[in-house]
């Protein structure tokens, strides 16, 4: 079957967007007095929403609902004015996208951050790229849960077995799965090969363009 639609994720898969979330985040813990944490060790915070970010960022102290609440609400007020700031493509995003656009490949965004802030910063860096572009609107649709994946394809008139879905997470590999498409993990975002092999990548990119020779083997008949 020949893929007609990709569903990319978005920080660490089309966007490197890590500083921007951690300067926001750290800005805040900073204010209050509390410690703040390297660029690294946000790697590992982010992929589950904002929300869970700032839950792995507060002082176990702090870790309840009340202040999990009050400190997201200040992380986003911070990081909406400067979410673009540092926030740039990885080299050779731009090149695969204007391929796939050329080839009349259906392309969506699927991202657990904001519904917000996905739509804004994915129309600020790739205007008239992507649709529909998806963000997280409620907790319990947030990836690994495939309904919002499902709902993309049916928006885009494509059956799931059609899609790649892109992404740089072992949550990404797992919603790909759930939903039925291809798991296409890359090695350039915030997690390592391993977690994406382990988690159901049936190819792991290097760099953007190494997609377009997916999508040649699928041509060729290769995959099924």
């Amino acid at each position: 079957m020949k893929f007609k639609g990709i569903i990319f994720d978005l920080d660490g898969t089309l966007v490197n967007s890590l500083e921007d979330i951690a300067d926001a985040m750290n800005s805040v813990l900073a204010t209050h007095g509390y410690p703040t944490h390297s660029y690294e060790s946000y790697q590992y915070f982010i992929g589950s929403g904002l929300r869970n970010l700032v839950s792995k960022a507060l002082p176990e102290t702090l870790n309840d609902d009340k202040n999990i609440d009050l400190y997201y609400q200040l992380m986003i007020v911070a990081y909406s004015t400067n979410c673009t700031h540092k926030t740039k493509a990885y080299d050779g995003i731009t090149e695969l996208l204007e391929y796939l656009f050329s080839k009349n490949i259906k392309l969506s965004v699927f991202s657990n951050k904001s519904d917000e802030l996905t739509k804004k910063i994915t129309t600020d860096l790739f205007p008239d790229i992507f649709d529909p572009i998806v963000g997280l609107r409620i907790e319990a649709l947030k990836k690994p849960n495939p309904s919002e994946a499902i709902a993309i394809s049916t928006k885009l008139g494509l059956k799931a077995e059609e899609i790649i879905f892109v992404g740089d997470s072992g949550i990404d590999m797992q919603t790909a799965t759930n939903a039925n498409m291809l798991a296409v993990g890359v090695s350039w975002g915030y997690r390592p090969e391993e977690e994406l092999i382990a988690t159901g990548a049936k190819f792991v990119l290097n760099t953007p363009l190494d997609l377009i020779q997916v999508l040649q083997l699928n041509e060729a008949n290769i995959l099924t």
